[in-house]
């Protein structure tokens, strides 16, 4: 249950100073530099035979990772943890607290006004292929150079988690390893249900064909996109610029050191979206009509009354409700993902 390690609610992004020092407390270090010089800090804990590796921040508009993160090395690091059997035994948990530093440094204007929707509007960015830190694999940036080479070194892993997110979304979102997909459908059911009693009743049911490697489980799960076919996917647009871009990601890099490891990418909302008019065509299985209708309306607001006019982009979408996830449900959700792939892999 790594979700009790939460022990208060959690209200605030942790700055990232203090977040590095509770992975140094927890006997981390630092294993490089971002490209501005700010430290990467990984820890190693436990010295059981099964390797986990944890990563986060390589979208750094995601913030949610870098909290959960915190909170395992926080708990994970108490003496009452240490000296109870079977879990530091069994497991040796490679965590790096946030691998894109940089990126985080410049979400900071919304992360400190969270929850409010205008301000995540007005400064969150997403870095493009050719800077995208989870495409980046193993030696694109300084930053996945410092990251492969920290993971390099303790593996090979029997479980990866690369921890993401969504700005918004109509609820949970999991992706999971194709070769993994029919030894998890225990983890599957049992996240849905913690999902659904955390307040995320629908999950985010998308079925994009196998775009990008998304390939469809079900509702509220695919599988994690492959660099190969986010290749081919802006190649067959013609941008062959693009397309050339995209070197390994995480879970794929982190495959090459060998094993077998069970490889799963979370993807919790930032802010859940709902409709307060009926969506034509209506929602279907595989189609996400009220994120879909939200995202075509917030385009075209943004392309009518320009990028800086958020208010007016905001009461363009009136008919739909932003509600926020707060941070301790996510860091709680996110933490029962690793405990059940924990399970999935012992």
């Amino acid at each position: 249950m790594l979700a009790d390690l939460v022990t208060q609610p959690i209200e605030r992004y942790t700055p990232a100073q203090v977040r590095d020092e509770v992975l140094r407390a927890a006997g981390g270090s630092v294993i490089g530099y971002s490209e501005a010089g700010r430290p990467i800090v990984g820890a190693v804990i436990g010295g059981g035979p099964r390797r986990v590796s944890l990563i986060t921040g390589n979208h750094s508009d995601e913030p949610v990772g870098s909290e959960t993160l915190r909170v395992l090395a926080e708990g994970l690091s108490r003496s009452s943890l240490r000296s109870e059997p079977g879990l530091l035994d069994e497991y040796t948990f490679v965590i790096v607290g946030h691998g894109n530093p940089d990126g985080e440094a410049q979400q900071l204007g919304w992360m400190g006004a969270w929850p409010d929707p205008l301000a995540c509007l007005r400064h969150e960015f997403r870095e493009k292929p050719g800077r995208d830190v989870e495409f980046g694999y193993p030696a694109m940036r300084a930053e996945n150079e410092a990251v492969a080479g920290f993971l390099a070194g303790h593996g090979p892993y029997a479980m990866h988690l690369s921890l993401h997110g969504m700005t918004v979304s109509e609820g949970g979102y999991h992706l999971i390893e194709r070769s993994w997909v029919d030894r998890t459908q225990n983890l599957r059911e049992q996240y849905a249900q913690a999902m659904h009693d955390a307040g995320l009743t629908v999950l985010f049911d998308w079925d994009r064909g196998g775009e990008k490697g998304f390939d469809y489980i079900g509702p509220g799960f695919a599988t994690t996109p492959r660099s190969d076919a986010m290749r081919e996917h802006f190649e067959a647009l013609g941008d062959h610029e693009t397309a050339g871009k995209f070197h390994l990601n995480s879970m794929e890099y982190v495959r090459t050191l060998g094993g077998d490891p069970l490889c799963m990418v979370t993807e919790l909302p930032l802010f859940v979206v709902k409709s307060h008019r009926a969506i034509e065509p209506p929602s279907q299985r595989g189609v996400p009509a009220v994120y879909m209708g939200f995202r075509q309306a917030v385009n075209a607001a943004r392309e009518a009354l320009g990028q800086n006019d958020l208010a007016g982009v905001l009461e363009a979408v009136a008919d739909y409700e932003l509600t926020p996830v707060d941070i301790t449900t996510a860091v709680r959700l996110q933490l029962t993902a690793i405990g059940l792939g924990l399970e999935a892999i012992g």
